[in-house]
């Protein structure tokens, strides 16, 4: 805004000085130029000349005047609008605030309204349902005073009993009907107790004799079972004893062996002509002596069949020798 205004006074400027230019220096160049034209003295033209510089420059202390005094009407008007538009920006950051916080205050107004309605239409339900409520009352306390008129009768009814009874009053003779109601509830249930207890010992029994049945089945199998294990072991025993027998053979024989594998182990001992420090009851030793001794026999034989047979071939070769 305060570059706008300042464009239009210079415009204002530049307007001015054209008009004063047309108006006062032009005509005056012009008074100058037909004054050379005149064939007046040089003296006199030097004076007009001068009171021509001398009314140009009072022309232009008053025209300086005059701007002067403009550029000082300018500048207090720039103050004055710099000062207006500080106050607009002021007055225009007051407004923002003002509407800021009344949009807030318009927002909380609507907040608040909508909570009111909000409460109003609780209340119109709630007093609806409360309307629901009393006319559902209406209509059941009708329905009960319409019950009570029917049943108006049985209170005469009873006034009528009482008369002839020995009751003293209707309320004893309610008590009395609620305690026979509350006695026959009472042999009613016991009397289906009796139905179910029966009914659980027919099944009972029932069960029972289905269990018998079946303990008797599996005595059946018990005993076929037990008669054939009487024959398992009739047989195994048999078989055992058999085991038994054969046992003791290999065992006979087994000592036998080792009786023979012990003496031959001392002949061996004897052969060999030392003695060994071998347990008599370690058969698998001495069978490894014994076999230690037949192979070493058996070199020896090899040794001494290879060594006749050199001899052999050596005799031969000396009698085809020509002496």
């Amino acid at each position: 805004m305060a570059e706008a205004m300042a464009t239009a006074d210079n415009e204002d400027l530049s307007d001015y000085f054209s008009m004063q230019y047309r108006q006062n220096l032009l005509l005056l160049l012009k008074k100058l130029k037909l004054t050379e034209e005149d064939s007046l003295s040089p003296f006199i033209r030097l004076q007009e000349k001068k009171k021509e510089a001398q009314e140009m420059q009072r022309v232009l202390e008053e025209r300086e005047e005059a701007f002067r005094v403009r550029i000082e009407d300018i500048t207090s008007r720039w103050k004055e609008l710099l000062a207006k538009e500080a106050e607009l920006k002021a007055h225009m950051k007051k407004s923002e605030r003002t509407l800021k916080e009344n949009d807030k205050m318009r927002i909380q107004a609507l907040k608040k309204a909508g909570k009111e309605r909000e409460m109003k239409m609780q209340k119109e339900s709630e007093l609806l349902r409360v309307k629901k409520v009393l006319e559902a009352l209406k209509i059941k306390h009708r329905k009960l005073s319409d019950r009570v008129q029917n049943y108006s009768i049985f209170g005469t009814y009873l006034e009528d009993v009482v008369k002839v009874s020995q009751f003293e009053e209707i309320q004893a003779i309610i008590w009395r009907y609620k305690m026979l109601v509350r006695m026959r509830k009472a042999l009613l249930q016991a009397e289906r107790g009796l139905r179910e207890a029966k009914q659980q010992a027919k099944e009972f029994i029932h069960y029972s004799e289905d269990e018998s049945l079946q303990y008797n089945d599996d005595v059946d199998q018990l005993q076929l079972r037990s008669h054939q294990a009487r024959r398992d072991v009739l047989t195994w025993e048999s078989r055992w004893a058999d085991v038994q027998k054969t046992a003791a053979k290999k065992t006979q024989e087994l000592g036998t062996i080792k009786m023979a594998i012990l003496g031959l182990f001392q002949h061996v001992s004897k052969q060999m002509k030392r003695s060994l420090n071998v347990p008599v009851d370690d058969s698998y030793t001495q069978l490894s002596v014994i076999q230690q001794f037949i192979q070493d026999l058996m070199d020896i034989l090899m040794e001494v069949k290879r060594k006749g047979i050199a001899s052999s071939y050596d005799y031969g070769t000396a009698r085809k020798m020509p002496t």
